[in-house]
């Protein structure tokens, strides 16, 4: 077990902030510059926040889920936030980006990961996607309370990270010159920093867009959820504080039926932001709690059968029983329908007509058939992200 630190080095820390302050600054300047910006109920996800400042007062982590409507929602819709809260990466976001889009090479990895983006494989163009891959361990841990006994997870490559320009791996150089200590590999074979492992990244904030992909429909209706952001429910140590939102407008911004230039943004859109109330966090009662119970119940029946019931768990990591036993899956497909529940909440608090139940399942849309993104027979536009 490597020794817990309390922060990455002052060097990273720097860079972070650097990155998440100068692209948290841009962008509210070009929401509310070059576009029209409103949000709702704002003031009481700032608080939320600001009752977060000190991480040693934390007592649980903040997951904000929503749906997706552009390619560069996540930092659009951050624009909302004031400058005050730009610069401050350890009471900000962390994010879910692609592996096959944001961390081609060295220098993206670096810019994503300065961002307090996580690496995550896509199944449709991975092996190594799917909700139990290393990254969602490491978003688990994330909202998790450190230390824990393998803060690097189990599949850290033995070898040095490729030094090639080409290749993803990042490390911090002056946390772990030569050790590589504090990283996690998303495949067996890459290498990038674990955040989890470091106490000053306990009870984090996860942004989630559990629909996977984006998706404009003129109704502006949802697909279905995937299982993920379950697993961001279920697994932590404590219930974490849970904000639904809505977005519209930004599909406005970045259209997938855009013409040249496709790769710049469009102005003098109207844009808006939803925040929903809190609806996990301490307040007993909620869906999420008796659902993490059932969660509770499920894990230790299944370790007292195996005759371990007094041993610690790993934080995020699962039998295979708990990955593909039909309790489980049942209980993850309930809390995903919960959480898209919430959010559909806050699209009817905005004034939309309530969607048809079967939006929201899975069945609905294998009528698409094979084709991943484009135009869809039902008019909408979707964007495999």
């Amino acid at each position: 077990m490597a020794d817990q630190l309390a922060a990455p080095s002052l060097p990273w820390r720097i860079g972070s902030s650097a990155t998440m302050g100068i692209v948290g600054a841009l962008t509210r300047s070009f929401m509310y510059g070059l576009n029209s910006m409103e949000t709702h109920g704002l003031d009481s996800f700032l608080e939320l926040l600001d009752k977060r400042k000190d991480v040693d007062q934390r007592e649980r982590g903040l997951i904000t889920v929503s749906n997706h409507i552009c390619v560069i929602d996540d930092p659009l819709i951050w624009a909302t936030l004031p400058f005050r809260y730009n610069f401050n990466p350890s009471n900000s976001r962390w994010g879910l980006g692609s592996h096959d889009i944001c961390f081609k090479n060295k220098f993206a990895s670096t810019f994503f990961t300065f961002g307090q983006t996580l690496p995550t494989h896509r199944l449709a163009h991975s092996p190594h996607g799917g909700p139990f891959q290393n990254t969602m361990t490491e978003a688990v841990r994330l909202l998790s309370r450190p230390p824990f006994t393998n803060p690097e997870q189990t599949l850290s490559p033995a070898t040095s990270p490729s030094p090639s320009p080409s290749s993803p791996d990042i490390i911090d150089p002056f946390t772990s010159p030569t050790t590589h200590t504090y990283t996690y590999s998303t495949n067996g074979t890459d290498t990038f920093p674990a955040p989890s492992a470091f106490a000053s990244r306990h009870y984090s904030w996860v942004h989630i867009f559990p629909e996977g992909r984006v998706h404009q429909h003129p109704r502006k209706t949802m697909r279905y959820f995937k299982w993920g952001v379950a697993r961001l429910i279920l697994e932590p140590d404590v219930c974490p504080d849970i904000v639904p939102m809505w977005i519209e407008g930004n599909n406005e911004i970045m259209h997938e039926a855009r013409q040249w230039p496709r790769f710049v943004p469009r102005v003098g859109k109207r844009c808006a932001v939803w925040f929903g109330e809190n609806v996990g966090g301490g307040g007993e009662g909620s869906v999420f709690h008796e659902l993490r119970e059932r969660w509770r119940v499920l894990v230790e029946d299944m370790r007292e059968k195996e005759g371990r019931s007094g041993e610690s768990r790993e934080v995020g990591i699962l039998e295979d029983e708990l990955k593909y036993g039909h309790e489980a899956v049942e209980l993850r497909k309930e809390c995903t329908m919960a959480v898209r529940r919430e959010v559909l909440k806050v699209r009817r608090l905005r004034g939309l007509p309530d969607e048809d139940p079967k939006e929201g399942l899975v069945e609905t849309w294998t009528q698409e058939g094979g084709k991943r993104e484009g135009r869809m027979s039902d008019g909408s536009w979707v964007k495999d992200t």
